[in-house]
């Protein structure tokens, strides 16, 4: 016979444990009052970058709709800049061959100088204003800024390594979690991610606060005689290739230099892209922003000083199919200008230099 009041017992303890077990496997997932520690995602609010296009500048080229500059990714962008990681050595950084006191050129080499002491076959040009510009290299090999960095970080001679190993390398620096947590909301290194953060950084070197700049915006500046007297004869000799508020036009011309004498295979230039005979010897029109700051000049670094670049166009041009027809005067090549129309064209390319822009900590890596 069953023992009622022990069957009572038995059956509390058995819905007490069924009673406990069931909220052991469904926990409540109420936040009481009381909980100070509410779990609530945080928002990803990265911080515009106030760029502006000077007063007396084009329309950019670039498209910043594709790629919205922002204080993280300029920040993430100049750390990457400036890091010797992206070569394969753990030497050579993108500022080593562009340095800002002379406007992100590289004059201590004539031609550039990259991993294991190793000299290319080029001059190292300016970074400047790059959201201006539709080709770049001396040849045009790149048109998109966002995939520039990719030929100096896979160039044996200059930093020799690869892009996927360098992203490796990139992912696995602890320096690099925060930044690229605050530019882009997570930790993840891509090479969309790695690329566009460069080209944040590189859209801010903005060059357009010079003593002409100033001048031509009636911002109280004043050019002197001499100075005046170089910008007519600048308008009038120089400008149909080094036109407009950039000094350059951006296309590609044979200015008549004999084959280098540092480099000892011929360069072609716009030629090895486009494999066009009739590009054969045409390199990109430079700008002539900050001229005086990056010596050497020409695609080779042939010439150390502004009047052996003006005397060139005064007397060593040498003809050839291929010379750009603007370069001949009355049946004979080159510019005839005297020594004192020379200087005073020199006197006015001074006023080209920004030391605003090549003194800006902003743009160093402190």
């Amino acid at each position: 016979m069953i023992n009622r009041p022990k069957l009572l017992a038995f059956g509390a303890v058995v819905g007490l444990f069924v009673s406990l077990t069931a909220c052991q496997k469904e926990p409540s997932k109420e936040i009481t009052p009381t909980d100070p520690f509410p779990t609530e995602p945080v928002a990803y609010k990265p911080t515009p970058y106030p760029w502006k296009k000077p007063a007396n500048f084009p329309d950019p080229a670039y498209s910043f709709t594709q790629n919205p500059l922002t204080q993280e990714g300029v920040l993430l962008g100049k750390n990457l800049f400036f890091d010797p990681t992206l070569s394969k050595n753990g030497t050579i950084s993108c500022a080593f061959c562009h340095q800002q006191e002379v406007a992100f050129a590289h004059t201590d080499h004539i031609l550039s100088h990259g991993i294991n002491d190793k000299i290319g076959p080029r001059n190292t040009p300016g970074i400047q204003n790059m959201a201006w510009s539709r080709v770049f290299f001396w040849d045009g090999g790149i048109v998109d800024l966002d995939q520039l960095p990719i030929s100096p970080i896979q160039n044996p001679i200059e930093m020799g390594d690869s892009l996927v190993n360098v992203l490796r390398k990139v992912q696995s620096s602890g320096q690099y979690r925060s930044l690229f947590k605050a530019a882009y909301g997570s930790e993840e290194v891509t090479s969309e991610r790695f690329l566009k953060a460069l080209s944040q950084y590189m859209l801010t070197l903005v060059s357009a606060t010079s003593k002409y700049d100033k001048y031509i915006r009636n911002e109280g500046v004043q050019l002197s005689e001499q100075e005046l007297s170089g910008l007519q004869l600048f308008n009038a000799n120089c400008s149909a290739c080094h036109s407009g508020e950039l000094f350059t036009d951006q296309s590609f011309r044979n200015n008549g230099l004999l084959p280098s004498p540092y480099v000892p295979i011929p360069d072609l230039g716009r030629f090895g892209i486009s494999q066009k005979p009739e590009d054969k010897n045409k390199f990109r029109v430079p700008s002539l922003r900050n001229i005086a700051m990056t010596t050497y000049y020409m695609h080779d670094g042939r010439f150390k000083t502004l009047d052996q670049v003006l005397n060139h166009y005064a007397t060593g041009i040498q003809a050839d199919p291929q010379l750009d027809p603007i370069l001949m005067r009355n049946g004979k090549p080159g510019i005839p200008l005297t020594r004192q129309e020379q200087q005073d064209i020199i006197l006015f390319l001074q006023t080209l230099t920004d030391y605003d822009f090549i003194n800006n900590r902003q743009h160093h890596n402190d």
